[in-house]
């Protein structure tokens, strides 16, 4: 596996991860009916850096990275990281990260803040932990998860 620069002839690799990952209404803001046609938008805006991980030809997993804010706080990154389902467990999720980490100190920022991880997605909030990013703020009833309706959602932080 290695991770690339995501292509325009990538897009649909990555929507493939995308319209998986949402449907689930569970982790991901993003509407389960959200069309292909915000795939750009969303996910490959002219702000972003998009990356791909590729797996014997198949993108198997992505992320972007961006300002978190403009201005006077384009310092901090901010990023979204899918694996695919059939993907999942192998530890893609985790080199995602580290290679996030990495990107991020090349471009110059200080950190990296998700602005919302849902409390109730263990497996995320356990890896970001894991890789050095701390919970710096709780919003109550942050996210509408499709089966648990209102939950919590984490501000993670982390010093790169």
């Amino acid at each position: 596996m290695f991770i690339r620069k995501a292509k325009e002839t990538d897009h649909d690799g990555v929507w493939e991860i995308f319209s998986s990952v949402i449907k689930t209404g569970d982790t991901y803001v993003f509407n389960p009916d959200t069309p292909r046609s915000s795939l750009q938008a969303y996910w490959f805006a002219d702000v972003m850096d998009t990356f791909v991980a590729v797996e014997n030809d198949e993108i198997i997993g992505t992320y972007f990275m961006k300002p978190n804010q403009l201005g006077l706080g384009n310092h901090i990154a901010n990023c979204g990281y899918m694996v695919s389902p059939n993907h999942r467990g192998k530890g893609i999720g985790g080199l995602l990260c580290e290679h996030s980490l990495q990107f991020a100190k090349e471009k110059g920022y200080y950190g990296i803040q998700f602005n919302i991880v849902v409390s109730t997605n263990k497996t995320a909030v356990d890896l970001w932990q894991k890789l050095g990013f701390r919970i710096i703020g709780t919003t109550p009833k942050g996210f509408r998860h499709q089966d648990l309706g209102l939950v919590d959602s984490y501000i993670m932080f982390r010093e790169v």
